[in-house]
């Protein structure tokens, strides 16, 4: 045989998309198991010709799945960060995208019930140790894709998928704000360190001299500007408490500027080095918090609710990303209570995916 069959289905999560695979059907040691999932993926290589990813970091993830190794939780769920023109697996960060996929996922593979017309499930976020709830949609018992929610980013509509935050501030940097202070400077540039779900590096896109409504193309073209802003990321790392960064996914660079759609505030996200289409679910919580941070960068540009619940609609290059908000004073800063957001998925595939036996021989 010179092929091995491993069990995996593909799913769009969010606005993202990825494979997903049982712990069970993986080798035990990592770099076996990072090696096979290059060769599925099909990297090192820009076109990803020769295995499933789409050339794309956004399409280019995958998700590991276990039962649950805490009480709390009634899953594991473990992201990895296929590099695209790497032979390089990053394990570094969360994904809120294919999070949005994993209660549908566990469900179909046996490893919860449905509990009636919806279904809650509490996902062990193994990366950063937080636990998230999703709740979908289980009619008759059955997970269902087809319904009226639509987000920003995907065509059509699809079952919603709600996503529940508990307590992820500080999740990979210990504090939500890693360097203690709301407002620092780097290297000439005013910025915001945060971490509410995902390490994020706030910077107003007028200090580039940009507008911040710029295509990713055409900030992707800007040779300056990535090499600036990359230099920005390397110096913020260890500031962060992130260590060296040059090899790392973390932390994700946005600019911002004022809106200009109704929402709060319009972003571009380097992810870290290609320009994100939308926005990342944890991304857009850690931009959002910062909305609501006296001081950050986003003081003065961002604009948010008169009264009532703390709903923020981020702009991104395909349109909105919705963050329901509870904080509430503490110090000079805040503390995060709730974060919550709408997500869909839908099953694409399932089936085999194929690797070479060289890499995962089969005894």
């Amino acid at each position: 045989m010179s092929e091995r069959a491993i069990p995996c289905m593909v799913m769009r999560g969010g606005t993202s998309k990825g494979l997903y695979f049982l712990a069970s059907d993986l080798p035990t040691d990592i770099a076996t198991r990072d090696a096979v999932l290059l060769a599925a993926m099909g990297s090192p290589d820009i076109r990803q010709i020769d295995g499933m990813g789409g050339a794309d970091p956004l399409t280019s993830k995958i998700a590991v799945v276990s039962p649950a190794s805490r009480p709390d939780a009634d899953i594991d769920y473990l992201f990895l960060q296929a590099v695209v023109d790497e032979a390089r697996i990053d394990p570094s960060q969360n994904c809120g995208n294919i999070l949005a996929g994993i209660a549908a996922f566990a469900l179909l593979r046996g490893l919860c019930k449905a509990a009636g017309e919806t279904t809650a499930v509490r996902i062990h976020m193994v990366n950063s140790a937080n636990i998230a709830v999703a709740t979908i949609e289980t009619p008759g018992g059955h997970t269902r894709f087809d319904g009226t929610a639509r987000i920003d980013g995907v065509p059509g509509t699809s079952a919603p998928v709600l996503l529940d935050f508990i307590d992820v501030a500080g999740s990979t940097c210990g504090a939500l704000l890693p360097t203690g202070r709301a407002l620092d400077h780097v290297l000439g540039v005013d910025v915001t360190c945060i971490d509410n779900g995902m390490p994020v590096v706030l910077m107003r896109a007028a200090d580039f001299g940009l507008t911040g409504t710029e295509t990713p193309e055409a900030m992707e073209a800007n040779a300056g500007l990535r090499a600036r802003v990359e230099a920005i990321r390397l110096a913020v790392g260890p500031m962060m408490t992130l260590g060296d960064v040059a090899k790392k996914t973390v932390p994700k660079m946005c600019l911002i500027a004022p809106p200009v759609a109704g929402g709060a505030v319009v972003t571009r996200n380097f992810i870290p080095h290609r320009v994100h289409k939308t926005i990342g679910v944890l991304g857009a919580v850690s931009v959002a918090t910062a909305c609501v941070l006296p001081g950050s960068v986003a003081d003065g540009i961002a604009v948010l609710p008169a009264s009532g619940p703390m709903r923020l609609d981020v702009e991104h290059p395909s349109g909105f990303f919705t963050v329901d908000l509870e904080v509430e004073p503490q110090g000079e800063g805040i503390a995060v209570r709730r974060s919550a957001l709408l997500r869909t998925t839908r099953r694409l595939m399932d089936g085999f995916v194929y690797v070479p036996d060289a890499v995962w021989p089969v005894v």
